[in-house]
Parts: C-alpha cells; structure tokens; sequence
C-alpha cells in the first residue's frame, strides 16, 4: 500500500489519511534523534498493512533527515524485527530481539 504521509509538526506526529480516517505515529525529537512513541491505526483500517506502511514511510523519513531512532513503539520495535535492513537507523546500544 502507497501511503501518503505527511510530518505534522504541530502535533508531533507522522500522519496518513486513508479512507477518511487518520492512521499515525507520534514522536519526539531531540538534538538529532527521533523518539517514536505510539503507532495508531483506526479499528476500522487494522488488517491491510497500514501500520507497517506507515512505519516503512517513517522510516525513509528518519533516514532522509539522517536521525537516530530510538523505537519505544512496539509497533514499530516489531517492524525492525522483520525488517533488519532498518536496524541501521537505531541507536547504538538499543537492542530488538
């Protein structure tokens, strides 16, 4: 599925609008990390991969702006497990088993 994600700042949150509901993740940045702190996705939109489209958008994102993640997420924490590749965004010292 091909999001269309968008940084709310204002809100402290990556968020996507699909099928007129709003599916997000809210974070922290501090100095150059990205605290990702809560996934969501509406009830009526949980099964089609949503969460983990929106993780994966994320996830660009965070690379893009050359941040360190810190998932404190299990959502997310989660992702990283099936997806290794991303693992190099993590800080050091933080481990996802």
């Amino acid at each position: 599925m091909d999001l269309n994600v968008t940084d709310n700042p204002d809100k402290k949150r990556y968020e996507a609008n699909v099928e007129g509901s709003t599916a997000f993740i809210e974070y922290i940045k501090a100095n150059d990390k990205i605290y990702l702190t809560h996934t969501e996705v509406p009830t009526a939109l949980e099964g089609k991969g949503i969460g983990s489209s929106l993780v994966l958008k994320v996830l660009e994102d965070v690379e893009r702006q050359d941040l360190t993640l810190v998932p404190l997420c299990p959502f997310v924490a989660m992702y990283l497990k099936k997806h290794p590749e991303w693992k190099k965004l993590v800080m050091k010292g933080i481990n996802i088993e």
